[in-house]
């Protein structure tokens, strides 16, 4: 019978503590321990981007629990920000109508669950506070009367369809033939919106792969502008260069936390150890070959088997990861996905052990059907690389958003024309 280590649990610890370390960074993220399962995407699509158009009707939800018996009474906040993700110079009455300060009013106490906690919802726009500007949104949620100690924060965008973007990936690069890296062509339609000084020196086209935060390229000038856009209008061509070629990776893996009764899909057993359920993975390896699959790209949902409502009445379990394999030398492991907020820090990181030869890791996790993968962070870098544990491998089905941001001479802040999602395989 497997055990649960007093390793796991000071793993899981640290998990929680590192979750203070980046006040300054306006990622995606908790900063409390108590936090659980947060989620932001488009309300009714929890497997799409955070991104809607301006104006559409369509909103953005953003979901979490705080683990405890007791309602917190919270509030939320939004800062608009910069094409990098930065708070910009524009006041809340220029961004939004309504007042920039709102109490979360959509909450729920779990059921019968072994770990207690109350689930909050909020919904933008809403009643309270409707955004009047395109651009990337940064939700901040607190405690009443705490505005200065943040609880979690949420990325978000909101574009307003101005431009066309169109895209193909591709496999035949400038660096190889259908073998480890994916390239990207674009164009970005203007029409009759922007004349040739626009495009050529005021537009910045961002692209994230699988909604990484690690590794977003930043477009300044395309390759060249033609006459051949909508309504006589100019278009801009971003071809054969350099930050649009990306490593291929694999498909992401899976596993699957529905029933505490018994293994589902990736894990290889179930243990009660108060006061949670333990889900022990089956052990990884690293991949040497293409795993063929069709996966959500790092995304998970919250489930459980018998549950009528998933979202109150799944429970919190601690999910334990194994990877085997030597140790790296100058290099860390970490989990990517959504499951960690794609957060690259003490969440994520695997620790090694000597005794076993394996790489650890304790994540405490909402049951759910979940998709990861590993990547492996040199020392001094920021970035994750596949290829040590994933491989690389042209036929990967990955996801590419494009994100096209201009800011008008004069102005304040960076609008968000268009934004548009293209897969690698169809």
């Amino acid at each position: 019978m497997w055990r649960v280590t007093h390793f796991a649990f000071a793993v899981l610890a640290v998990m929680l503590s590192g979750l203070m370390a980046y006040a300054d960074d306006t990622r995606t993220r908790a900063f409390d321990s108590r936090v659980g399962a947060l989620k932001v995407h488009p309300s009714g699509a929890d497997m799409l981007p955070p991104v809607v158009r301006l104006g559409s009707g369509r909103s953005i939800e953003v979901s979490f629990d705080m683990i405890g018996d007791d309602r917190q009474y919270l509030r939320y906040t939004l800062v608009h920000c910069n094409a990098d993700w930065q708070p910009d110079a524009l006041v809340g009455s220029e961004y939004l109508d309504g007042f920039n300060d709102a109490e979360v009013e959509d909450w729920a106490f779990s059921g019968a669950t072994t770990v207690p906690y109350v689930h909050y919802r909020i919904v933008i726009p809403d009643g309270n506070m409707n955004p009047l500007l395109s651009g990337n949104y940064l939700l901040k949620v607190y405690e009443d009367g705490k505005p200065d100690d943040i609880l979690l924060q949420a990325r978000f965008a909101i574009e307003e369809g101005a431009v066309g973007i169109s895209a193909k990936v591709s496999g035949v690069t400038d660096i190889d033939y259908m073998q480890a890296h994916q390239q990207l062509e674009i164009s970005v339609d203007g029409g009759d919106m922007l004349n040739m000084e626009d495009i050529n020196n005021r537009l910045i086209v961002k692209v994230r792969q699988n909604g990484r935060e690690d590794d977003i390229r930043t477009l300044q000038r395309p390759q060249y502008v033609d006459g051949r856009g909508s309504n006589g209008g100019v278009c801009a061509h971003y071809t054969h260069m350099r930050p649009l070629i990306f490593s291929a990776g694999n498909e992401y893996r899976r596993f699957e936390t529905v029933s505490v009764d018994h293994p589902n899909m990736g894990v290889a057993e179930v243990v009660y150890a108060d006061p949670y359920y333990h889900f022990r993975l089956t052990d990884d390896s690293p991949r040497r070959e293409y795993t063929y699959d069709r996966t959500q790209q790092g995304r998970y949902r919250v489930r459980e088997i018998n549950a009528a409502e998933p979202e109150l009445d799944a429970d919190y379990v601690v999910v334990h990861f194994t990877l085997a394999m030597p140790e790296l030398a100058d290099s860390e492991i970490y989990i990517d996905g959504d499951l960690a907020n794609r957060r690259l820090d003490a969440t994520s990181r695997m620790h090694y052990d000597n005794d076993a030869g394996v790489y650890r890791h304790a994540m405490l996790l909402k049951q759910g059907s979940y998709n990861y993968q590993y990547v492996v962070v040199p020392r001094g870098q920021s970035s994750g690389l596949t290829a040590p544990v994933e491989g690389n491998f042209a036929q990967t089905a990955d996801e590419y958003r494009i994100d096209v941001y201009y800011r008008a001479p004069g102005s304040r802040y960076d609008r968000l024309l268009g934004s548009s999602t293209v897969m690698s395989i169809q």
